[in-house]
Parts: C-alpha cells; structure tokens; sequence
C-alpha cells in the first residue's frame, strides 16, 4: 500500500488565521465558527508567525487563569512552529508529532504558501500504526546508543 502525502489527506483545505494583534478570545471564536481546532498567526504579509490550538487555550490559557478577553494571541502561541512540505508522507507527519508532543503542523509549499494544517485527525490508524513503531525504534536506538 502507498503512504498517503499530507496534502492529500487533509481533511479541509482551508485553514484559519488572525494577526499578531487578536486575542485568545477572538482565536476562539474563530476555530469554533470554523470548526478548526488551531488558528495560524500571521503578519498582515502573509508571513505565519504562530499556531495556537485547542490545547494551547486549555494549558496556556485556562489553567493559567489568563483573561482570554485581553491576553493577546501571541503571548501564548507556538512561534516559528515546526512545518512540513506537500510531499511529506503522513506516518512521516505523525512521527514528528508524536517525538516533538504537538498535534498540528502547518503545510507549507516550496514557496512558502500555506497549504494546510495537517492534524493528527487526519491520520488513518495504520499510518499512526506505522509512525509509532518509528517512534519506538527511534527510541530503541537512542537506547542503545546512549542518546536521551
């Protein structure tokens, strides 16, 4: 069987985005009218600055206390977030996120378009199968060598 690429397998081709100058409260509102689960920061040129997800308002935000009305976005987004390209297979995406903990990588073409954001939802069970036999074997390996 191929390994899907994540540009194929994105499960919406659009993605949300505030500037630098919204609030939590504001990136909220608009995963919850998109029915995305992370929102992309961009600077008025295009450029991504961040993400913040679901679970940045939850241990970022909620636990913390913040006011979500006044905390600004980047106070409490991921900055210069670790990207993938439309080529990179999907058990590849997956073993990423599993060794760095996160759930979203934005997908970015070779002219640094925004493509997507490819989440672990978008995952088949045997491309997840397949990234965390990677993972463990990585592991493995650092074992052996006496990596951490």
């Amino acid at each position: 069987m191929v390994d899907r690429i994540v540009s194929k397998s994105l499960a919406a081709r659009h993605f949300a985005n505030l500037l630098p100058t919204a609030t939590v409260w504001e990136a909220a509102g608009v995963m919850t009218r998109t029915a995305c689960s992370s929102v992309l920061i961009m600077d008025p040129s295009g450029t991504m600055l961040g993400i913040i997800t679901e679970r940045d308002l939850v241990t970022r935000v909620v636990s913390k206390a913040l006011d979500p009305r006044t905390t600004p976005v980047t106070d409490v987004m991921t900055r210069n977030p670790q990207v993938v390209r439309p080529g990179t297979t999907v058990s590849q995406a997956v073993l990423i996120m599993i060794e760095r903990g996160f759930r979203h990588l934005p997908v970015v073409g070779a002219d640094g378009s925004i493509v997507g954001v490819f989440s672990a939802r978008d995952a088949l069970p045997r491309e997840i199968d397949a990234a965390m036999t990677m993972a463990q074997f990585h592991e493995q390996i650092n074992d052996a060598l006496g990596g951490g």
